[in-house]
């Protein structure tokens, strides 16, 4: 069997996609199809080496496989599996999906289904049991998705930055937002911005946004604007890689002030563009309240 190597892009081009049931592997699924790769769902570990021997054969040259709790006992000899594949030269990149137990159940409600642990109790024991069998999995990950406060779009932005042609590393999603409308929950980094002068108090600027040149020049203009900058960019340079080097695919990164409209706004597109000159993974911004029509902060 030919060792898995990267594509040209620089993708992986064999992924085992294993994780918590209910964590949105199903979701992957459909996504890593669009972005090229043969999948196959629900195999038995012990088929895998066979599997991706067939599939290269088969002229497939982008392989992913989901092995899960739902193949039972059959499961328990994954990592001894994925051990033999790598000293047969096999190159497994692993991908492992979670959610907080909070998510797991929520979803388990909505969607009726049996877990396929099926410890005594219900859903919780399962669940419990299923994290159990998946420590070591989880341990040996190249990338962890925690899709707790992930929409479908987020997730599917994800994986796009990872395994889309001509990504590379990990998303950094850069957000502004008003405290008046709460955190973004799926925040992992926020910064309160509220210290700096307000445009709104200056007519003229009142009723322009952040990305208004004459609303930029204003907060920007000010020391403390600045020196907050010099202090935030740096930290970014130096905390980036290291949410990368432990796993995380994602990394969001937030800035709120009063009404998400004016400073947050300037701060979050002048951080991504700082960014993007030292890190060479996707940066997204979004804007989460400035287009609130009733917002003037």
């Amino acid at each position: 069997m030919d060792p898995a190597r990267l594509t040209r892009s620089g993708q992986p081009d064999f992924v085992v996609v294993t994780g918590l049931s209910g964590s949105g592997k199903s979701q992957a699924v459909k996504v890593l199809e669009d972005l090229g790769y043969y999948m196959l769902d629900n195999l038995p570990p012990a088929l895998m080496a066979t599997a991706l021997d067939v599939s290269r054969k088969g002229g497939k040259n982008k392989v992913a496989f989901v092995i899960d709790a739902r193949s039972g006992p059959l499961f328990a000899d994954a990592k001894k599996e994925l051990d033999a594949m790598e000293r047969a030269g096999t190159r497994v990149h692993l991908l492992f999906f979670d959610a907080s137990d909070d998510v797991l159940l929520r979803r388990y409600s909505e969607t009726r289904h049996r877990h396929p642990v099926d410890a005594p109790g219900g859903v919780q024991p399962s669940i419990d049991e299923e994290r159990r069998l998946l420590v070591d999995l989880r341990a040996r990950a190249d990338k962890v998705i925690d899709t707790t406060h992930l929409s479908v779009k987020d997730l599917r932005d994800t994986l796009f930055s990872l395994y889309g042609a001509d990504k590379t590393g990990m998303l950094v999603h850069v957000a502004s937002f008003g405290y008046k409308y709460g955190l973004p929950p799926a925040a992992d980094l926020v910064f309160d911005v509220r210290f700096m002068e307000n445009p709104f108090y200056i007519p003229e600027l009142r009723d322009l946004t952040g990305s208004d040149q004459a609303v930029r020049d204003y907060v920007l203009g000010h020391p403390a604007t600045k020196e907050f900058l010099g202090h935030v960019v740096p930290f970014l340079r130096f905390a980036l890689p290291r949410y990368e080097a432990e796993k995380k695919a994602r990394l969001s990164v937030a800035f709120g002030c009063t009404g998400g409209r004016h400073r947050s706004v300037v701060i979050a597109d002048e951080v991504a563009r700082a960014m993007r000159e030292f890190w060479p993974g996707e940066i997204e911004v979004e804007h989460r309240d400035v287009d609130r029509p009733e917002v003037r902060t």
